[in-house]
């Protein structure tokens, strides 16, 4: 791992630090904007604002994430053959307005609550379905050895267009090699990716996304 155990730990405890400031400040900011979907979701879709699933955090506890629904309320839950959720460009559990809010992530941004509440940071692996621990490969648990984040080195190269084995490799190299720099990067690179919707549906034929 790069740095010594105690810069590692140093450095850890400043994205802590980071997160939670960073967070809290965009929940106030984004309130307006939050509203106005919620308004936007009740108003096109049946069913409840948020979505809410359990999610694989730090040392493999278990956390419900928190994102805006985008899909038909009672949707069914599709997986592909590896176990990873499915979610094709053409999807029709999602509603219209979902669609947009997926393309541009904004359906993520109630994970900031998850940031706030420390089972989350803004910069990670993002965070597997409970299930899918069974299907880790030996070694592949080392992806909970850090708190999952909202965006994280396997969106930036790939997202939901790349395998979910391969964007376990991409999310343990993180991990190996992680420093603030290596955020501070990702952070920055994750803007475009956002602002174009890149990868947000899977590659079909790959037939992977998570």
């Amino acid at each position: 791992m790069r740095g010594s155990g105690g810069s590692r730990a140093l450095q850890l405890a400043i994205k802590a630090g980071l997160d939670l400031v960073c967070a809290t400040g965009a929940l106030i900011v984004l309130l307006p904007l939050f509203a106005v979907l919620g308004l936007l979701i009740k108003i096109t879709s049946p069913g409840p604002v948020f979505f809410k699933q359990r999610r694989l955090g730090l040392g493999g506890t278990v956390f419900e994430i928190y994102k805006f629904r985008t899909m038909h309320h009672r949707a069914l839950d599709l997986r592909n053959a590896d176990g990873s959720t499915y979610t094709g460009k053409d999807d029709p559990r999602v509603f219209p307005l979902g669609k947009l809010l997926r393309k541009f992530s904004l359906d993520e941004l109630p994970q900031l609550i998850n940031v706030v509440r420390r089972e989350m940071s803004i910069v990670g692996p993002r965070p597997d379905l409970e299930s899918q621990r069974e299907l880790y490969d030996p070694g592949e648990e080392r992806k909970l050895d850090l708190r999952p984040g909202i965006t994280g080195l396997a969106m930036i190269e790939g997202r939901n267009s790349i395998p979910w084995k391969e964007r376990i490799r991409i999310d343990i190299w993180y991990i190996q090699n992680y420093s603030l720099l290596l955020d501070l990067k990702i952070a920055l690179l994750t803007l475009p990716v956002l602002a174009f919707g890149y990868g947000v549906s899977q590659d079909q034929s790959k037939g992977e996304k998570s």
